[in-house]
């Protein structure tokens, strides 16, 4: 039975899904604003390897992800820039889309940019408001944590901390703070703020906060609740977190029963960083189809609740692991008949590999195990060659496989 670690409980848990075999799955996507580096793409690729592992298994899988292409962050660097936002946005969002085709990502069935969820996100803040639970003022609107008995309960924030007198917190994000101990913004104002981008709506001129824009994604996409939510170990600290308010306090529903966080990539031993000039983008590397392959096997084969760190001779390993596997399966020999130790070893190869996905998805020993089968089956066919049909049997078993994986074969 699949495995999960979940954030909120801080176990591994058996996965069930609500609705039998159909799983909603929901994972944060990318800012923008600016390139992906091959961090980011560390947290895609292993919410692409979760749903390819959930269809292996026959599961039936539906996924939205959100592009947030209107936050603070995004008006700044327009500016910056002296471009407009969805100029700079569509630019970045076609490279973003190049890299998701160099790594073979499974396409979320639901993509979709939050300048598209205007109307839904105001549809939950007005009935947030019916409720009591959000609040206009000065033309913004505001979430009041103080209205929802569990709020924090994925992070196990401790509500005692919170201050006596009301505080508002009208950016998107603050860097630096792990927790915004006060009310925080849904709606940005933008009445007195002409050169910023707004739309007009029945609460006002203005535009989403980053914080609404997910719950209004997921209800048009996906309903009132998923299975699983995704995303990086950063979303746990406040984002999330006002995720599952906005979402329960809105549906008067679980929103999601497992959550899922992805560990930091560093570069040599310390994080990514314009300052540091350690940023490190995938078309940099990936040059050539079979790189992409070698990128994505380096960024999944780490378990991706372990933090990874990138170095050159890191990278060159890993390269070198797979081709060592791709080499020991081209050396396998076939006859006319084969062995029936050859069968035994091949029948193998599911279970070996389900039991390592089956633990919260252990690509990295799943892929070792069946290599540890392969290079037996190697050294076996020298003295006794698979069968015609042995060699089919394998190969049909691996085709599956790389399903998951990705990295062996050309799928393309």
């Amino acid at each position: 039975m699949l495995k999960l670690y979940n954030t909120m409980s801080k176990k591994v848990e058996n996965f069930i899904p609500r609705d039998g075999k159909d799983v909603k799955i929901f994972t944060c996507g990318p800012s923008i604003y600016q390139r992906a580096h091959i961090g980011n793409y560390r947290t895609f690729l292993y919410e692409d390897l979760l749903v390819r592992y959930l269809r292996y298994k026959d599961y039936s899988v539906v996924r939205a992800m959100n592009l947030t292409d209107i936050e603070d962050k995004a008006i700044s660097e327009a500016k910056r820039k002296k471009t407009n936002v969805k100029a700079l946005t569509d630019d970045v969002l076609a490279v973003f889309r190049e890299g998701l085709d160099g790594f073979g990502f499974i396409m979320p069935e639901y993509l979709i940019p939050a300048t598209e969820s205007i109307e839904k996100s105001v549809d939950i803040i007005q009935e947030l408001v019916k409720r009591e639970i959000a609040y206009e003022y000065e033309g913004d609107y505001f979430f009041d944590p103080l209205k929802i008995s569990d709020f924090g309960k994925l992070f196990k924030l401790d509500m005692g901390n919170w201050p006596k007198t009301r505080r508002r917190f009208k950016k998107d994000t603050y860097n630096g703070n792990r927790w915004n101990l006060g009310d925080f913004i849904l709606w940005h104002n933008h009445q007195h703020d002409p050169d910023h981008p707004f739309w007009d709506t029945a609460i006002g001129r203005g535009r989403p906060s980053w914080n609404i824009q997910d719950p209004a994604i997921v209800t048009m996409s996906l309903g009132d609740y998923v299975d699983i939510n995704c995303g990086g170990i950063d979303n746990i600290y406040r984002h999330h977190d006002y995720n599952i308010a906005i979402m329960e306090a809105y549906t008067g529903k679980t929103y999601a029963n497992y959550y899922m966080h992805g560990e930091h990539l560093v570069v040599e031993g310390k994080s990514m960083s314009k300052s540091r000039g350690n940023i490190i983008y995938p078309e940099d590397i990936a040059k050539t189809r079979s790189d992409w392959k070698s990128l994505r096997f380096f960024l999944t084969y780490t378990h991706y609740r372990k933090k990874l760190n990138y170095t050159a001779e890191a990278f060159a390993g890993a390269g070198q692991k797979l081709n060592g596997f791709r080499d020991c399966l081209a050396a396998i020999k076939s006859g006319a008949s084969g062995s029936p130790d050859a069968e035994v070893l091949i029948e193998r190869i599911p279970a070996a590999f389900g039991e390592q996905l089956d633990n919260d998805l252990s690509l990295g020993k799943g892929f070792d195990a069946v290599f540890e089968i392969i290079s037996k089956l190697r050294n076996l066919s020298e003295t006794a060659p698979l069968s015609a049909e042995q060699l089919k049997k394998l190969n049909n078993y691996l085709m599956k496989i790389d399903n998951v994986l990705n990295v062996i074969y050309d799928h393309q």
